[in-house]
C-alpha cells in the first residue's frame, strides 16, 4: 500500500476538517500547507500532528517531488487557477465545492486533469453520508421501482454566525444560493435519479430579514429539472432561512416512495400501507464541516489511487455534470427562461 504526502491549499475553516480526515485514512498524511498569510510551521504541526511545512508560495510547494496530492480548500474564485497549477505539477486533486464560479473555469480544470493525467476527488461528500449511501442502496435494490419524481432540498441559514459569511455574501465569491451550498442537494438529486437532464427552469428570491441583507445575490431558489426520458425533479436551495438545518429528500417511484429516513415499498410483503417504515441511518443535520463524511470519501479516493482508477461517486466527471446543471439553473433564474442542455 502506497503512502501519500498531501498538501493543503488554503488554511481556513474547511482545511482543518480536511487535514483531520486525510490523516485518518490508511495511506495519507498532510505534510505541507500553503496559505496567503504566513503561518508558524511548528504551531501548525503541533495542532495537526506530524511535521508540516508551511508555504506562502504555491509554486514552491508544488515543486516538491515528494508531494503526491493536494487538497484545494481556498476561496472558490481561486480554485481553477490553483487546481490547474497543481495538475500541471502532476499532483492528484481533492477540490472543495464548488469547483469554480463559472463553467469556463470548470472546463479549464477538466482540460488540465486530462492533459496531465491526474486523478480527482470533488467534495460532494454528501454522496458518502449515511443518509445517501442508504438511500442509494434502497434505490439500487429496486425497492422504489423507477423514480419518476424526486425532490432534494437544502435549507441552511448561512448568517453572520458562520465564518464563511464574511466572504460568502459576495457575488464574486459565493455566486448563488445553489452554487455556494444548494449544490449538495442538486448533486444528491442527480445521484438518486440518474439519467440525463434535458432542460432546467429556475426561480429565485431573497429574504426580507436584515440578517441576510449583506448578500449581493438572491439567497433562495427553486430549480425544476426535466429529464430526457420525461421524469422531473426539484431542488430548493435556501441559505436565508431561520430554522434548523434540513436536507429534505422525497423520491416517488413505480414501486414505492422515500421521505427523508422513511420509506414504503410494494416490493416488500407485510408492510403497513398506511404507515411509513423507518430506515436506520444518520441524517445530514448540520452544515458544520466537522460533521461532513470527509474521511469516508477521502479513504475511497486514496484506495482508488492505489488501483490507479477514478474514484466512485465523486470524481471530476460526476461533479462536472452537477455544475453544468447548476450554471444552467442560475442562467434560467437570471433570464426568466428555461435553459436547454
Amino acid at each position: 500500500m502506497k503512502k501519500y504526502n498531501v498538501g493543503i491549499i488554503g488554511y481556513g475553516w474547511v482545511a482543518g476538517a480536511h487535514i483531520a480526515a486525510i490523516n485518518a485514512t490508511s495511506q495519507a498524511q498532510v505534510t505541507s500547507v500553503f496559505s496567503s498569510r504566513k503561518l508558524d510551521a511548528a504551531e501548525v504541526s503541533a495542532k495537526h500532528g506530524g511535521a508540516i511545512r508551511c508555504f506562502t508560495d504555491l509554486d514552491e510547494m508544488l515543486a516538491d517531488p515528494n508531494l503526491h496530492a493536494v487538497s484545494v480548500c481556498s476561496y472558490p474564485y481561486d480554485h481553477a487557477r490553483q487546481a490547474v497549477a497543481a495538475a500541471k505539477a502532476g499532483k492528484h486533486l481533492i477540490i472543495e465545492k464548488p469547483l469554480a464560479l463559472s463553467w469556463k473555469d470548470c472546463v479549464a480544470i477538466e482540460r488540465a486533469v486530462k492533459s496531465y493525467g491526474v486523478r480527482t476527488c470533488v467534495c460532494f461528500e454528501c454522496r458518502y453520508s449515511s443518509q445517501f449511501l442508504a438511500t442509494k442502496a434502497l434505490i439500487d435494490r429496486g425497492l422504489l421501482g423507477t423514480i419518476h419524481y424526486g425532490e432534494v432540498d437544502y435549507y441552511h441559514g448561512i448568517g453572520p454566525w458562520y465564518g464563511q459569511f464574511r466572504w460568502n455574501t459576495r457575488k464574486d465569491a459565493g455566486g448563488s444560493s445553489l452554487l455556494t451550498a444548494g449544490c449538495h442537494a442538486l448533486d444528491a438529486l442527480l445521484l438518486c435519479m440518474g439519467g440525463e437532464v434535458a432542460e432546467v427552469t429556475s426561480y429565485d428570491t431573497k429574504s426580507k430579514s436584515a440578517i441576510f441583507k449583506p448578500y449581493e445575490y438572491t439567497t433562495s431558489s427553486v430549480t425544476i429539472l426535466k429529464f430526457k426520458d420525461g421524469r422531473i425533479g426539484k431542488c430548493a436551495a435556501v441559505v436565508d432561512c431561520l430554522q434548523p438545518y434540513y436536507f429534505h429528500t422525497h423520491l416517488v417511484g413505480s414501486e414505492g416512495s422515500l421521505l427523508d429516513n422513511k420509506f414504503h415499498s410494494m416490493k416488500l410483503n407485510g408492510l403497513n400501507k398506511s404507515k411509513w417504515s423507518e430506515l436506520s441511518m444518520k441524517m445530514l443535520d448540520s452544515g458544520d464541516v466537522s460533521d461532513h463524511p470527509y474521511q469516508t470519501q477521502f479513504q475511497a479516493f486514496f484506495d482508488a489511487l492505489d488501483r490507479d482508477k477514478e474514484m466512485p461517486l465523486t470524481s471530476l466527471a460526476d461533479a462536472l455534470q452537477s455544475h453544468k446543471i447548476i450554471f444552467a439553473a442560475d442562467r434560467s433564474a437570471t433570464t426568466g427562461k428555461a435553459v436547454k442542455l
